[in-house]
C-alpha cells in the first residue's frame, strides 16, 4: 500500500476479558477534573476524572477511550467466534473459516505438539542454501509469506500516474521498531536487551545462540543505509522509477528477474525503488557476509515474525521483549483475546460481516454520511474566504475538494476468501496461509486497473484514514460508535467526536503531504510558488510549536515527525467546530454547558489516554501522532472559538498570544 497514507491513529487492536462496556452516548461528569480549570490544561480538566478511574490494565501498554471502544468491538468479535467455533458450518463458508481459525488459535495443545512444524519446509529450505545463489529464491518464498527479509516489496500506486498500480521495493528486514533503535545512545540499554532477546529465541528453537551477534550486525548494517521516518514522508524522497535493466545494474549481486518470476510478476520490467542506497546495501550483504550469519538472519526473521503463533515457551519469549522491555507491559493478554486480533488480522472482512449485521444500522450510516458531508460543505466555505491563498490556488484546492471519495462503515463488495484454506490444523499454518493469501492479494494489483473499492482497514477498525493516491477518505464502522459517534447523542458531542475525526482525514488531503498530491491522486504541484511559500511556513510554524512540546522531562516531541498529524488535527478540530455552527442551533445548555463547551469536551475526551513510561518512550520516538495531552492543548491553544467559549483570558496557558498562534485551515 501507499506508504504515506495517513491514518487517525497508531492503535494497537487491544482486549479485555470484562463484559462489554456500556456505550457512552452524553457526557459523563465524572469525567471532568474540578480542580483544573480549563484555561490552564483543557486535557486534565476534561479527561482527568476519566483517567483517575481508568488505569492501564496490567496487560497493557496505555489505555484510552481509543482502547476501551476496541475491547468493546473486541469483546463482540469474540461472542461471534466463540458461536462460529461451536457451530457445524457449511465447509468453505466465511463461518467456518473464522470459526476454525479460531479454534485452531485457541487449541494450546496441539500448538504445543507441532512445534517448529509448519515452519519446518521453509526452515529447511534456508539450511539447504550452499550460495548466494540459492539463498534468493528463499527470500522471495519468505516474501510470499509476508517476512520482509533484506527488503519489502509490495503493490503501490504510482505517485505521478494514480490510475496504474505498480510494484515498489523499499527498506526493510529490522527486528526493532525503528532503525534509530541501532544508534540512539539513550537506547543502549534496549540494544542489548534485544541481543539477549535473540540469543534465548536461538536457543528455544535449537541453534546456535552464538548467532546472535551476527545477526544484529547484519540488522544494524541495512539500520545504516535505511532512510529515517521524517525523509521517509517526503513523497519526493521515495519516488524513484526504475527499470529492470537500471535496477539489476544498482544490484549486481541479487537476480532480480528470478525474483520477480517466484514472486508471480514474471512480467515486470520496472518499479519503484523507494530507497535507493539501501538496495545497494543489501546487494553488499549477500556478495559480503558469510552465509552462515545469512542463513541464521533469515531464520531469526522467519522465527521472529510468526513466534506469536508457535508454541508457549517461544511466544511468552517473543512477549516479554515486545510487550514487557518495549511496551512496559506487566501481563500477557488472555489467549483468547489475542486470537480475536490474529482473526480480524487474517479474516477481517470475513468477521467484519458478522460484525456490521450486529452494530451498524443503515440509519447509522446516513447519519455519518451527513456529517461527512456537513465537514466537505464547511471546508468549501473555508476555501472561498481563506485569507492567505490567492484565486488560482484556491481554485486547484476547490476542483481537489469536490473530487473527495469517501466510504463509511464497510466495503460495497467483499473479499473473497474461497482459495484462502483455513483448518483446524496447527494455528501458525493457518497464519501462514492467511500472509500469503494477504499478499498475493496484494501482489495480483500491480500492473492492473486500480480497484476503487478495496479498504486498507477492516469494519471492525477503531480507526480512519486518507489514501492521497485515491483522493479518499475511509470510515470503518468500529470507530463509528459511542463515544466518537452514536445516533442519540447530541450534535455537539458528534461533531466533537467523529465530526473532528472526519475533519481530521479530511485536512490529511491538504497538509504538508495530502497537498502535494492534486484531484486524482497525482504527485503533482497545483500552488503558485508564493501560496506555496506561504503554505511551507505555516507548516514549518507547526514544527516549531509542536517540537518545543515536553512530553517528559527533557523528551520533547518531534515536530518534523508529527507535523503532517498536528495539521490534520489542527484543521479537523475547526472544520468540526464550523460545521456545526452551520447547523440548527442546539439547546442552551446540556448538562450546565453550552453547545459551544460541549463540542470541545467532545473532542477532549476522544484523547484521554492513560500510557506507561516505556510506551510514552517508543510513541514519541516512533509515531508520527503528537502524544494524547498535546493532541488536545494544541490545536485548542490556537483558537480564539475556544478562549472565547470558556472565557479563557490573555495569558492564560490554553490561550495562546495571537503572534504565536499557528494556523493554516
Amino acid at each position: 500500500m501507499l506508504k504515506i497514507r495517513t491514518a487517525l491513529t497508531g492503535a494497537v487492536l487491544l482486549l479485555s476479558l470484562l463484559a462489554p462496556l456500556p456505550a457512552q452516548e452524553g457526557l459523563d461528569l465524572k469525567d471532568l477534573d474540578p480542580k483544573v480549570t480549563p484555561c490552564n490544561d483543557f486535557y486534565q480538566y476534561a479527561n482527568g476524572g476519566w483517567l483517575a478511574r481508568n488505569p492501564i490494565p496490567a496487560d497493557r501498554a496505555r489505555w484510552g477511550t481509543f482502547n476501551a471502544l476496541l475491547d468493546r468491538n473486541q469483546q463482540i468479535l469474540h461472542k461471534i467466534l466463540e458461536q462460529a467455533a461451536l457451530a457445524k458450518n457449511a465447509p468453505g463458508s466465511i463461518e467456518q473459516k473464522i470459526g476454525d481459525f479460531y479454534a485452531s488459535g485457541m487449541n494450546v495443545e496441539q500448538i504445543d505438539r507441532a512445534g517448529l512444524a509448519p515452519l519446518k519446509p521453509l526452515l529447511d529450505k534456508i539450511d539447504a542454501v550452499k550460495t548466494t545463489a540459492e539463498l534468493q529464491p528463499v527470500i522471495a518464498e519468505l516474501h510470499m509469506v509476508g517476512v520482509d527479509a533484506y527488503f519489502n516489496f509490495y503493490s503501490q500506486q504510482d505517485y505521478k500516474n494514480s490510475r496504474l498500480v505498480v510494484g515498489a521495493a523499499t527498506q526493510g528486514g529490522l527486528g526493532l521498531p525503528d532503525r534509530d533503535y541501532y544508534f540512539r545512545a539513550d537506547d543502549e540499554k534496549l540494544r542489548q536487551e534485544y541481543l539477549k532477546h535473540i540469543e534465548r529465541m536461538l536457543e528455544l528453537t535449537g541453534q546456535d545462540k552464538k548467532l546472535a551477534g551476527p545477526i544484529y550486525q547484519l540488522e544494524k548494517s541495512l539500520a545504516e543505509a535505511s532512510y529515517d521516518k521524517v525523509k521517509m514522508r517526503d513523497p519526493d524522497n521515495t519516488y524513484h522509477p526504475t527499470s529492470l535493466a537500471d535496477l539489476q545494474k544498482l544490484t549486481p549481486h541479487f537476480d532480480w528477474t528470478a525474483y520477480f518470476q517466484r514472486i508471480g510478476l514474471k512480467d515486470l520490467t520496472g518499479l519503484n525503488l523507494e530507497t535507493p542506497e539501501f538496495f545497494q546495501r543489501v546487494d553488499q550483504i549477500l556478495s559480503q557476509t558469510p552465509l552462515e550469519e545469512q542463513r541464521a538472519y533469515l531464520k531469526w526473521q522467519l522465527i521472529h515474525d510468526l513466534a506469536s503463533t508457535l508454541s508457549q515457551n517461544i511466544e511468552l519469549e517473543d512477549y516479554r521483549f515486545s510487550s514487557e522491555t518495549l511496551q512496559g507491559t506487566k501481563a500477557q493478554l488472555p489467549r483468547w483475546k489475542r486470537i480475536v486480533a490474529f482473526t480480524d488480522r487474517y479474516l477481517g472482512e470475513a468477521l467484519g460481516q458478522k460484525y456490521v449485521e450486529q452494530n451498524f444500522s443503515p440509519t447509522a450510516k446516513a447519519k455519518v454520511k451527513k456529517l461527512v458531508e456537513n465537514l466537505l460543505a464547511a471546508l468549501r466555505d473555508d476555501l472561498k474566504t481563506l485569507p492567505w491563498m490567492s484565486p488560482a490556488t484556491r481554485q486547484a484546492a476547490l476542483v481537489k475538494l469536490n473530487s473527495f471519495r469517501y466510504k463509511i462503515g464497510y466495503p460495497d463488495t467483499w473479499t473473497d476468501y474461497s482459495s484462502l484454506t483455513i483448518d483446524r490444523g496447527p494455528f501458525a499454518s493457518n497464519v501462514l496461509r492467511g500472509r500469503a493469501f494477504a499478499v498475493k492479494l496484494d501482489l495480483d494489483k500491480i500492473g492492473k486497473p486500480v480497484d476503487p473499492d478495496f479498504w486498507y482497514m477492516s469494519p471492525p477498525t477503531v480507526n480512519a484514514y486518507y489514501d492521497p493516491s485515491n483522493n479518499e477518505i475511509v470510515f470503518p464502522a468500529g470507530i463509528l460508535q459511542p463515544p466518537f459517534f452514536s445516533e442519540k447523542a447530541p450534535d455537539p458531542l458528534n461533531y466533537g467526536g467523529i465530526g473532528a475525526v472526519i475533519g481530521h482525514e479530511i485536512t490529511h488531503g491538504f497538509d504538508d503531504q495530502g497537498a502535494r498530491f492534486d484531484s486524482q491522486g497525482n504527485l503533482k504541484n497545483w500552488w503558485t510558488s508564493e501560496d506555496l511559500a506561504a503554505f511551507q511556513q505555516r507548516s514549518k510554524a507547526v514544527v516549531q510549536e509542536y517540537s518545543g512540546y515536553e512530553v517528559e522531562d527533557k523528551l520533547f516531541i518531534n515536530g518534523e515527525l508529527v507535523v503532517g498529524e498536528a495539521i490534520a488535527d489542527m484543521g479537523g478540530l475547526k472544520l468540526a467546530y464550523k460545521a456545526l455552527q452551520m447547523q440548527e442551533p442546539s439547546p442552551a445548555k446540556i448538562d450546565g454547558f453550552t453547545p459551544e463547551q460541549l463540542f470541545f469536551l467532545g473532542y477532549a475526551r476522544i484523547w484521554a489516554m492513560n500510557m506507561r513510561p516505556e510506551y510514552v518512550r517508543l510513541q514519541v520516538k516512533t509515531d508520527p501522532h503528537p502524544h494524547p495531552r498535546f493532541r488536545v492543548n494544541g490545536p485548542l491553544s490556537n483558537m480564539p472559538e475556544f478562549y472565547q467559549a470558556f472565557q479563557c483570558p490573555a495569558g492564560s496557558p490554553m490561550h495562546r498570544d495571537e503572534a504565536k498562534r499557528t494556523e493554516i485551515w
